[in-house]
């Protein structure tokens, strides 16, 4: 950030406080930098251009190596990304209405050195062509909110059978559960080891909801009853994506003034 506005990095004393579970396929280190270089910023007083250019997301990018979950950090909601050959260019998918996220987060961590160990170096044609045909279904899914063709979209040849078999021995078998109990999909978390189920039917805050309009609560169970049997200790989170993405909420001096005030009077 600081290079960016080209200005020397004065000495600096943070503390961080993530609620991501680090190493679990959840995008923790993305999180932390995106989190920095806006910090680092509003320090530095300088802002970035967005639109032909998104700046903040090249800086992210760079760093990460992809932007595939810096994009949703810096934007929120879910997010498609590719270079251009320029620079990196990425793309609002609509979340479908009363989507739920259910996730299994096993207590042990996935080492990424190990998850892309037991990846091939090649692809076959048609494994390549199985990935490509699913992405494109994925995607319609999504933006037609079809729900019923989610399953069909995160089918995948080109990670989740390789790291099962090494690493995971519950991924298969949770996906299962979590379907037949009434989730839309069920995929493999990143790299894992975090399994996820998209689940429908949420309306409102789940307080105001009658449970069995919605199917987050059979699918954690199953989910967790997956994870026993194969003796993996573990939570199971359920939550909303978030179409927001990463905000400031509290700065000193702050940028509200007598006649203007922002959100959260920041």
């Amino acid at each position: 950030a600081y290079d960016t506005a080209d200005k020397p990095m004065p000495p600096l004393r943070y503390h961080v406080v993530s609620r991501i579970p680090y190493a679990r396929g959840l995008g923790s280190s993305s999180a932390a930098i995106v989190a920095g270089i806006i910090a680092g910023l509003v320090l530095a007083g300088h802002r970035l251009p967005v639109w032909g250019s998104e700046s903040l997301l090249q800086i992210a990018a760079t760093i990460e190596g992809h932007p595939d979950n810096v994009a949703p950090v810096i934007y929120g909601g879910f997010q498609i990304g590719i270079y251009n050959g320029t620079r990196w260019v990425t793309e609002r998918v609509p979340c479908p209405p009363g989507t739920q996220l259910v996730m299994f987060i096993p207590e042990f961590i996935g080492k990424t050195s190990a998850a892309r160990g037991v990846l091939s170096d090649t692809i076959s044609r048609a494994d390549a062509a199985f990935n490509i045909g699913r992405v494109a279904f994925l995607v319609h899914a999504l933006a037609m909110g079809n729900l019923d063709n989610l399953k069909w979209g995160v089918q995948d040849r080109m990670h989740q059978p390789q790291r099962a078999e090494a690493l995971y021995k519950h991924l298969y078998p949770m996906i299962k559960a979590a379907e037949e109990a009434g989730a839309c999909c069920a995929y493999l978390s990143g790299a894992g080891p975090t399994v996820m189920a998209l689940t429908s039917g949420a309306s409102g805050d789940i307080f105001t909801q009658r449970e069995k309009e919605r199917t987050d609560f059979s699918v954690a169970k199953a989910m967790m009853q997956v994870a026993q049997t194969f003796g993996v200790k573990g939570r199971i989170v359920v939550t909303l994506a978030s179409n927001e993405g990463a905000r400031v909420v509290k700065v000193d001096p702050p940028f509200s003034s007598e006649y203007i005030t922002f959100r959260d009077n920041v």
